[in-house]
C-alpha cells in the first residue's frame, strides 16, 4: 500500500513532497492584491471607473514607488 501511495504522489509524504502542485500553480497565475492594489480597485469603482487589474498594478506601484522614495 505504502509503495502506491508513494508512486501516485498520495499518503501523508505525498501531500508535503509535491502531490499537491496546484494550489502552487494557482498561486503563480493569480496575483495577490496588497492594500493598496484594494484600495485602488475599490475607489476605481465607486467613481464608476473600469480599470484593468495589469494596470492598477502599474498605478500603485508606481505610487508605492513615489512614495518609498519621499519617505526613504
Amino acid at each position: 500500500m505504502d509503495q502506491q501511495n508513494n508512486t501516485t504522489g498520495g499518503g501523508i509524504m505525498g501531500g508535503m513532497m509535491g502531490g499537491n502542485n496546484n494550489n502552487a500553480a494557482a498561486g503563480q497565475q493569480q496575483k495577490q492584491q496588497d492594500v493598496g492594489d484594494k484600495i485602488f480597485s475599490t475607489l476605481a469603482a465607486k467613481s464608476g471607473h473600469s480599470v484593468n487589474p495589469n494596470t492598477a498594478e502599474k498605478i500603485t506601484d508606481g505610487a508605492r514607488g513615489m512614495f518609498e522614495k519621499a519617505t526613504g
